[in-house]
């Protein structure tokens, strides 16, 4: 179970499908139901464009970072603000056409810093810019809150060239408020929506990176995962999610849940993109105690693993015991392990992890406890200039603010972080020991020795729900980023088909500071499968 099932109370998932398996990508919709007509959408001259290929129409003069953002720019006004209103993005550097310039005159006189120089990118909400854009996890309680300093990962960003285009959309506090949440909605950005099927929900808490890269408003996204809110944003998104393990990237100046648990890592259309993201915001930062790990474990260039041939020889083990999925997703997935196999893989299936790696109550009780914790550290970096500077006093916003911050679900979860202890207390201590040991060495680290394996493949989630704001969310269906998230471990999905127009993907992951080997066979897989396929923003979908 991965947290956000663990988390959910609606409904069974999958209600009001009609699931039929299928491969093969969606067509473009020849009508619409809804009452407001088929929409229109016209066609973007950067879509499914890849940073390599944006690299080589700056090198050639074809393009500047300038044009490239003010394209970007007016596809967002486009179909974030109007047409199918997908709500992805919740605000705008105004310093983007600027930077643009500075990196455009920049690689006149001394040539492009890197493979980032010139893109643009978009972070999730909860990701600290010292500039014109505030970071706010989609509250309006930090609203106008402008940190003193870049998150270690923003600055890297800007090292590299980048340009941060935007701040994402999110479900609010990265979906940790009340029990019957919508994923993907927040009081400042609405409700993102998304772009197989409008009516559907975009899963979180990184909702706006997963579908703003999908739908081509921008290249790259950055989004942040405690359990799941990478992993299931990218397979409902139809786009490729890296949750690096904790400690690869650094967590400094990143609203958090759990340090235990807490990562960002890249989103984007393509494996080799997404590896192209990773490597450049490493590093380690003496504001992040756990970044001293990736010392050694590192690489600055992940694009060096990716071999097209890298399943070869590869031991993948099939893991079989996360229940609930549906039978169409199955079937895909089986074809999906056929293409491995095919690809030269030594499959082992089934692999299966003992459900005390994923499904025990404790984990929550971590993240309450941490949550509180690390939640009031955060606030009080920020100084006396906050809006709010405690997790009580959110609490008190909310409920103060009720009409525009609970219209649709409570803060229960907020309640209950409020109302533990320090973390000292031997429940917390005990929760913490207990769950790792059955995620790391009683768990992944213990089943690939078994079997001497590579890595662990499983589906990464079941297709979208319709978004319910009386319900919630229906977090009933199969899932299987619980077991990464929780150790803390490396996880990747990636495109693997359609089930009626929605996308769902594959997920990659095993052992600590693997990731060359699971973006070696991710690429792999992927090379072998194409299963990507652009968004048809079609209105409803089942």
């Amino acid at each position: 179970m991965d947290r956000r099932r663990f988390l959910g109370t609606a409904a069974a998932g999958g209600a009001g499908l009609t699931l039929g398996a299928s491969g093969c990508a969606p067509e473009a919709p020849s009508g619409d139901s809804s009452e407001a007509g088929p929409l229109q959408i016209r066609a973007f001259e950067l879509d499914e464009v890849t940073v390599g290929e944006l690299q080589a129409s700056m090198e050639s003069g074809e393009r500047t970072a300038r044009s490239i953002t003010e394209l970007y720019l007016g596809r967002i006004e486009e179909m974030d603000r109007q047409g199918p209103e997908l709500r992805s993005i919740i605000e705008i550097n105004p310093d983007a056409l600027r930077i643009a310039d500075e990196l455009d005159a920049e690689r006149r006189e001394s040539g492009p810093r890197g493979p980032l120089h010139g893109i643009p990118v978009a972070i999730k909400d909860n990701i600290d810019t010292s500039d014109g854009m505030t970071t706010t996890a989609g509250s309006l309680a930090l609203e106008g809150s402008i940190p003193a300093q870049d998150a270690f990962i923003s600055a890297r960003l800007r090292e590299a060239g980048a340009i941060i285009l935007a701040k994402a959309n999110m479900s609010e506090w990265a979906y940790f408020r009340g029990y019957n949440a919508s994923s993907g909605w927040s009081a400042r950005g609405g409700q993102c929506r998304n772009p197989y099927a409008l009516n559907r929900n975009p899963c979180g808490s990184s909702s706006g990176s997963g579908v703003a890269v999908s739908a081509n408003l921008v290249p790259l996204t950055i989004g942040t995962e405690t359990g799941g809110s990478i992993m299931c944003p990218s397979s409902i998104n139809g786009v490729v999610g890296i949750k690096p393990t904790v400690g690869l990237w650094s967590r400094s100046g990143i609203i958090p849940i759990s340090h235990s648990q807490d990562s960002a890592g890249p989103m984007a259309r393509t494996v080799r993109d997404a590896a192209i993201l990773l490597g450049p915001l490493t590093g380690v930062d003496p504001r992040d105690v756990a970044t001293a790990a990736s010392d050694g474990n590192a690489h600055t260039d992940y694009t060096q693993f990716l071999d097209a041939g890298g399943l070869r020889g590869a031991r993948i083990g099939v893991a079989r015991s996360f229940p609930n999925f549906h039978p169409d997703v199955l079937a895909i997935f089986d074809e999906a392990v056929a293409v491995m196999r095919d690809a030269g893989a030594v499959i082992v299936d089934p692999a299966n992890l003992n459900a005390s790696a994923w499904n025990d109550p404790l984990s929550l009780v971590l993240l309450e406890y941490e949550f509180k914790h690390d939640l009031n550290a955060y606030l009080a970096s920020l100084g006396q200039d906050a809006p709010v500077k405690t997790l009580a006093e959110i609490i008190e916003f909310n409920e103060q603010n009720a009409e525009l911050e609970m219209p649709y679900f409570g803060q229960e979860r907020l309640y209950d972080a409020e109302a533990r202890g320090p973390l000292t207390d031997p429940e917390y201590l005990e929760a913490k020991r207990t769950i790792q040991r059955n995620t790391r060495e009683d768990g992944i680290d213990r089943l690939m020795d078994e079997f001497d394996l590579d890595a662990i493949v499983a589906p990464t989630r079941d297709p979208a729900w319709p978004t319910d704001h009386i319900m919630g969310d229906r977090l009933q269906g199969g899932g299987s980023a619980g077991p990464a998230a929780i150790a803390g471990y490396p996880d990747i999905s990636v495109p693997m088909g359609f089930v009626e127009g929605l996308p769902v993907g594959v997920s990659f992951f095993g052992r600590a500071w693997s990731e060359p080997t699971l973006i070696r066979v991710a690429y792999a897989y992927e090379q072998a499968s194409m299963r990507r396929a652009a968004p048809t923003f079609a209105p409803t979908l089942g």
